[in-house]
């Protein structure tokens, strides 16, 4: 992604520089919220492995998995808006159809 939008939006070497930092920053967000999945699909199983189903539990994976896509989404807002203040208004515009296109999927 880093190298294609860079060429798409004709970015500046300093541009180039902070995408990076942005991308890898939500690189980090997502491989955690991975993890925190992960977690959750063992907690369920176990949850279905025992004698008794612990209802409670479950519910508690729930807000898990709640937390973590509002922690995910709060990442992606963030980085979105350090995207648009970075970005010269030509390179938005074209940000945005490559979003608005399908070319790119945030």
């Amino acid at each position: 992604p880093l190298r294609f939008l860079a060429h798409k939006l004709e970015l500046e070497d300093a541009q180039v520089e902070t995408l990076a930092a942005i991308l890898n920053d939500l690189k980090t967000e997502r491989a955690q919220a991975s993890v925190d999945n992960r977690r959750r699909i063992g907690s369920l199983a176990d949850a279905l492995e025992a004698e008794s189903f612990d209802e409670t539990k479950v519910e508690t994976v729930g807000a898990e998995q709640a937390k973590t896509e509002e922690r995910l989404q709060r990442a992606v807002s963030k980085a979105l808006g350090r995207i648009h203040a970075m970005l010269k208004p030509d390179q938005r515009k074209r940000l945005a159809y490559l979003v608005r296109t399908g070319v790119l999927s945030i």
